[in-house]
């Protein structure tokens, strides 16, 4: 496998995630990995549902510790990166960002995973509207919130949305969303940010990774260079799952680089 990196995984510091991060680590090591990087979820001011409280609410002073102890511990064999993966809201962009430099985190990913306070995850998200609106709007409100928050170094599965969706992504076409998408990439590029190539909706349905291999061209075009790999991976079973499709994707892009982040830096590594 030339991908030697799994930079979006979870482990039980995130409440959705069923595998500690010491196995994580060694299911990383026997699949030949160099880097795991752990991205466990902060979402601060989540709407949660009765019984799902504090599902995403990261104590970062204990994931570190158990990073540090398992740099030490298995430091011979991988690489450990301190990441997170921040829940985007307009209402905590300023939160977010004093949170992010507060601590030394090697790697932060900016995803979306609330529309007007709703999951979309959840049906009730797509009550009423059509999937255009629902995923048009999903588009829109990522790009006001990575106008709000630029304290990240990659946008987290650009597309999520179409995860989720009654139909996933059988009807999505990047040109129904072209003009908004667009935006999004333009900012990216302009704020020396990356994108990830995520693979988990391969493992939920849908045909592509995230993004989809016509808006990683798109973003090839306008001139963005920073790309990361992820499984997102919550159990030690998708661990670097598909990532011979993202291989596959980004080649056929034309990407020959992608990128690991230390202390907030891209190190770049030949695909």
């Amino acid at each position: 496998m030339s991908i030697i990196s799994d930079c979006h995984v979870h482990s039980t510091f995130s409440g959705d995630a069923e595998s500690s991060m010491e196995d994580m680590i060694l299911k990383a090591i026997d699949k030949g990995l160099q880097v795991i990087t752990f991205t466990d979820h902060c979402d601060m001011d989540f709407p949660y549902k009765e019984g799902e409280e504090g599902l995403f609410d990261l104590n970062t002073d204990s994931y570190l510790y158990d990073i540090l102890r398992f740099r030490e511990k298995y430091g011979d064999k991988i690489e450990v990166g301190f990441g997170v993966e921040i829940g985007m809201q307009t209402s905590c962009a300023d939160k977010n960002t004093d949170y992010v430099r507060e601590h030394d985190f090697d790697f932060v990913i900016a995803s979306l995973h609330l529309v007007d306070g709703y999951d979309p995850y959840y049906p009730e998200y797509y009550e009423g509207k059509t999937e255009k609106e629902a995923y048009g709007r999903y588009f829109e409100l990522l790009l006001e919130n990575i106008r709000l928050f630029n304290d990240y170094d990659v946008v987290g599965h650009l597309d999520y949305i179409v995860r989720y969706g009654k139909d996933k992504d059988a009807n999505y076409r990047y040109e129904d969303y072209k003009d908004v998408i667009d935006e999004i990439l333009k900012e990216v590029i302009a704020g020396k940010k990356g994108l990830e190539v995520n693979t988990a909706g391969l493992r939920k349905g849908t045909k592509d990774v995230h993004p989809t291999y016509e808006i990683l061209k798109r973003y090839k075009e306008l001139g963005g260079e920073i790309i990361t790999i992820g499984s997102d991976a919550h159990r030690t079973d998708n661990i670097a799952a598909d990532f011979d499709s993202a291989l596959k994707v980004l080649k056929e892009v034309g990407f020959e680089y992608y990128c690991i982040y230390r202390k907030r830096q891209p190190l770049v590594v030949k695909l």
